[in-house]
């Protein structure tokens, strides 16, 4: 067998894998977009991700952190909490942060139609014995930024987590 170690690479032509992808970082949704989104999913009574969403900006939390949420943090008596403390996978801080009205009343309507047990997930998949994983929940955001007609390609989820401080500092 002849083998040549070194083969000419204009003969393998290898297309780079974000080749015609944006790369870098995404940007934050405008607050025109965060109502649409609101809106539409309330309109379309999606009470799980109403609060997915909404939470999502609140915490600023990262995908991975915001799926594995319990009901105990931040609902532990049946309503969700003014205030609650998350600690991050990632770095292992803890994270406090301010749970708004709205925010607090589409978390009370989720657990109210779903009724979790308070050690269960917050946010469950399509089988109730396990979580919501943080691909099903990218693929939901892809799903709520087509509603509104935008391009889910120039967003990801780490946009919802720029997304506060935008809002804040503007």
């Amino acid at each position: 067998m002849d083998i040549k170690p070194f083969q000419d690479c204009a003969e393998r032509r290898i297309l780079p894998w974000n080749k015609g992808k944006l790369t870098g970082a995404k940007p934050p949704l405008r607050p025109k977009h965060v109502w649409a989104i609101r809106t539409r999913l309330q309109i379309s009574g999606r009470t799980r991700d109403l609060a997915l969403f909404n939470l999502a900006i609140d915490s600023k939390l990262r995908g991975c952190d915001l799926v594995n949420l319990k009901v105990e943090d931040v609902a532990p008596h049946g309503y969700a909490m003014d205030r609650a403390t998350i600690r991050q996978r990632k770095t292992g801080r803890p994270v406090k942060f301010e749970i708004t009205e709205q925010t607090r009343q589409a978390i009370d309507n989720h657990i109210a139609a779903s009724r979790p047990a308070a050690n269960n997930y917050l946010f469950q998949g399509r089988r109730h014995d396990r979580h919501l994983t943080t691909r099903q929940y990218a693929r939901l955001l892809s799903e709520w930024l087509s509603l509104i007609g935008l391009d889910p390609a120039l967003f990801g989820t780490h946009s919802l987590r720029r997304t506060k401080p935008t809002l804040i500092y503007r």
